[in-house]
């Protein structure tokens, strides 16, 4: 049977051709610096609960002080507990307004740290380095990488970005992003549409399914790093690198489910699988 092009395994004297070697390093690479970040001791890996806080002043188990919300804000008194934030020791009443459904903040207790964030309304979530999941964590089952599933789109801005409303992993919360636009691919002869949010850190993000869900790769969602686009709206989807969110690998998350629409209905048999320690 003929090779495509750029996928044969090896060449006609045994070796594998530069490019596929380079290609599967490549991914190597970035699969162990994945896993090194999953693996921070202070990370996703590490949550240990998550409690949505109350209109009235509380404790929780395991962490001093009293805290409590409002409509606008998180608030904390150390209640003469040692708790500290940004370095700086708490002796009185914090006040945290954070973005909804951005990022949060965290205070020390000990060798703990306690995350604040607003998903609608305020929850704290407990990071501990002896949390049993990131424990026991020896990497991410992913498909082999193969370069046929590096595929070339186009970006298609939206005249205005748009609000998008999303679903998550837990019941009765949604989370709101900006969709600057879509891309559009061709797979097999079919073109598909995937809404795209805004990157971290520039590029686009965008969350799928497809028919692996559930099957072989987390149920909820996948989610796909997308570079800027280049002058003339090409992208390229690397789904090699399509990886799991955290509430793959712990209950403490709040993940958004993807939006409308972004489920393709063929195999991506690329990326990361359902996590082992939910086998």
């Amino acid at each position: 049977m003929p090779c495509r092009a750029g996928c044969c395994a090896e060449d006609t004297d045994g070796r594998e051709p530069d490019m596929a070697v380079e290609f599967a390093q490549a991914w190597r690479d970035w699969k162990a610096e994945r896993e090194k970040t999953l693996a921070d001791p202070y990370g996703w890996l590490a949550l240990v609960s998550l409690d949505w806080l109350e209109n009235a002043p509380r404790t929780y188990p395991g962490i001093p002080g009293r805290w409590w919300q409002d409509a606008e804000a998180a608030y904390v008194d150390p209640a003469g507990g040692e708790l500290r934030h940004e370095g700086t020791l708490l002796t009185d009443v914090r006040r945290f307004e954070l973005v909804n459904s951005g990022a949060g903040t965290r205070v020390t207790a000990g060798s703990v740290e306690i995350e604040i964030a607003r998903r609608s309304g305020y929850l704290i979530r407990v990071h501990d380095p002896k949390a049993p999941v990131l424990q026991a964590f020896h990497g991410v089952p992913a498909y082999e990488p193969d370069p046929a599933w590096v595929l070339t789109g186009r970006f298609e801005p939206f005249d205005e970005p748009q609000p998008t409303t999303v679903g998550a992993v837990v019941e009765g919360l949604s989370h709101v992003y900006t969709a600057p636009g879509r891309v559009v691919f061709e797979r097999d002869g079919t073109e598909y549409a995937l809404t795209a949010f805004n990157g971290k850190t520039g590029g686009y993000n965008i969350l799928f399914t497809d028919a692996t869900s559930g099957v072989t790769t987390y149920a909820a969602n996948r989610s796909l790093p997308v570079g800027e686009a280049a002058a003339d709206g090409t992208v390229t989807l690397d789904f090699n690198r399509a990886v799991n969110l955290p509430c793959a690998f712990t209950d403490f998350a709040t993940c958004p489910l993807p939006p409308e629409g972004n489920h393709l209905p063929f195999a991506v048999e690329a990326g990361e699988k359902i996590p082992y320690e939910r086998r």
